[in-house]
């Protein structure tokens, strides 16, 4: 970034930092989405002024009206990105400007304000540099960034809200997946994630609280993830309930499900997707079935199924379960293909590949 954001963010005080013990106690075994750093950037935006008043101060709660518009009409969105510590000690974010696209496509969605690209780049760029010091030193740690936007405006009408704030909170993160296992096992559930015209391809609460009655059933049934099929046919595999999947062949070729409006463009998706490409290896974005999955395990032309999102970067599935039967994909532990792939990706995001792609923005 060449130019300076379109925006000033002004810096305030924060009267009561954590302690530094207290930090590395937090942070010496986070988990994921549970402790938080000091600091976060608050900008705001209304029908008059546009964005103004951006902040980056303590981390605090955010006072709403009861008549809040994100409270009764769910206007929010949000993004997920981490930042890395290179081998050199650099602080460096991945893509930071594909989240930034991505939550403008949200907003679009939505029906709320865009937020200019270089301001979200600026914003994340910023807190992460003044919460370095939480960075964990767990093997795999990051600090998870999430920027987030919502109405709070209060009015009970049902229009577009005239008033929003965008937020961006850090929290170092370890392992994704409790089980910690080297594979997960996933539930095809019975529900559906999003059906054509809908939100499905926003990054949006809603999404996400429409899967929670079926991801706490994959739970209940002792797996780590649901699979949703899409709302129509029910019968072609769409995602996970956070991550985009990919199926690998006995002739080295790749599959994933295509982006026709129901599945999240996810950026892990589309890095992975280039990453094989660049190793010769054929990737169709083409539908898939669950009943072709089965079949194809069975058979041993299915040889690795994985998942991929920010969270939990590339992770191998092993087992899926069903109301109407379990198998097994492989041996049920990582493939060779999943493991390379997997090994680039981290890689190029700590600086231990070479980036030739310009994907890492080291932060000074």
């Amino acid at each position: 970034m060449t130019d300076a954001p379109a925006i000033d963010i002004a810096h305030l005080p924060h009267p009561a930092p954590v302690p530094g013990a207290t930090r590395e106690q937090a942070i010496a075994d986070p988990g994921f989405g549970t402790v938080f750093t000091d600091h976060m950037i608050s900008i705001d935006w209304d029908e008059g002024e546009g964005w103004h008043g951006a902040t980056l101060g303590p981390r605090e709660p955010i006072t709403l009206d009861p008549a809040a518009s994100v409270l009764h009409y769910a206007q929010e969105i949000f993004e997920g990105l981490k930042a890395y510590r290179l081998t050199d000690g650099t602080m460096a974010l991945f893509r930071p400007d594909q989240n930034a696209a991505r939550l403008n496509r949200s907003a679009r969605r939505l029906a709320m304000p865009e937020l200019p690209e270089d301001v979200f780049v600026e914003a994340v760029r910023q807190v992460v540099l003044k919460d370095s010091d939480w960075f964990p030193k767990v093997e795999g740690g990051s600090l998870y960034i999430r920027p987030f936007m919502f109405a709070n405006e209060h009015f009970l009408g049902v229009r577009p809200a005239k008033k929003y704030k965008f937020l961006v909170i850090l929290s170092p993160a370890g392992n994704y997946f409790k089980s910690g296992a080297p594979a997960v096992s996933v539930w095809v559930s019975e529900y559906t994630r999003a059906a054509p015209g809908g939100t499905g391809e926003a990054k949006c609460g809603g999404n996400y609280a429409a899967s929670l009655v079926p991801t706490g059933e994959a739970f209940a049934q002792g797996h780590d993830q649901v699979v949703f099929l899409d709302a129509v046919e029910r019968k072609w595999i769409e995602e996970l309930g956070g991550m985009n999947l990919f199926f690998v062949f006995d002739d080295g070729t790749l599959v994933t499900p295509p982006l026709t409006g129901t599945i999240l463009p996810g950026i892990t998706r589309d890095s992975i997707i280039t990453l094989a490409r660049e190793e010769g290896l054929g990737v169709r974005e083409e539908r898939y079935s669950l009943d072709s999955w089965k079949e194809d395990a069975a058979s041993g032309r299915l040889t690795e199924t994985f998942a991929c999102g920010t969270a939990a970067v590339v992770t191998a599935v092993g087992k899926v379960a069903g109301r109407d039967g379990n198998f097994t994909i492989g041996s049920g532990g990582p493939g060779q293909l999943t493991t390379k792939l997997r090994d680039r990706l981290v890689g190029i995001q700590r600086g231990t590949v070479e980036d030739t792609h310009g994907w890492v923005m080291r932060l000074d």
